[in-house]
């Protein structure tokens, strides 16, 4: 009897490939290679991914700064092969739809419009770091895990940039931390 197995979505892998040109390399989602599961292959393994995709959907969640979605690790542990595989083709897609969030933050072409009067994204001159120019306080106030993890601005990426300016957005700050260049992208009245 041949053995079949559940592939990984390839979209996923190619669109990390040419969304990774425009924002940089984030917490990769996509597989860099397509994985076969084959059914019997072993608990540890089964258990292994599943922890992968939860993880990663998890850290897609964190840079996002929505809640984080649940996990029952037991019930996989305990559950049947059958079970695992549901699991892991629920933290699968799960991991997909995230990276896919991620990918689009709300007001992207607001930030790449702030970004392109502000600096490099790589931009490493104190007091301003990065392609939207946050001083540390902004970074610590709002992205405080990057800020401990990678250090300042400057060392992430794009897309982890965005998503920090736009949590001061959603915390009531606004475009108004870049007053004038948010002024010449019509985003803050004159």
């Amino acid at each position: 009897m041949e053995k079949t197995g559940f592939r990984l979505p390839i979209l996923a892998t190619a669109l990390a490939a040419g969304m990774g040109a425009l924002f940089g390399a984030a917490p990769s989602p996509a597989p860099a290679r397509e994985e076969r599961i084959v059914p019997g292959d072993g608990d540890a393994r089964a258990l292994r991914h599943i922890v992968e995709k939860r993880d990663e959907t998890w850290g897609w969640q964190r840079l996002m700064g929505v809640q984080l979605t649940p996990h029952e690790a037991s019930a996989a542990r305990s559950g049947s092969p059958a079970y695992r595989r549901w699991v892991l083709r629920l933290w699968e897609r799960r991991a997909y739809r995230a990276w896919m969030q991620a990918h689009d933050p709300p007001h992207r072409a607001d930030w790449l419009c702030i970004h392109r009067y502000e600096g490099a994204w790589n931009d490493p001159d104190p007091p301003y770091y990065g392609g939207l120019q946050m001083d540390t306080s902004f970074q610590r106030t709002y992205g405080p895990e990057l800020l401990r993890r990678k250090g300042t601005a400057d060392s992430w990426t794009p897309l982890e940039q965005m998503w920090v300016a736009e949590r001061a957005h959603r915390r009531g700050r606004g475009f108004y931390p870049w007053p004038n260049t948010a002024r010449l992208c019509g985003l803050i009245e004159q």
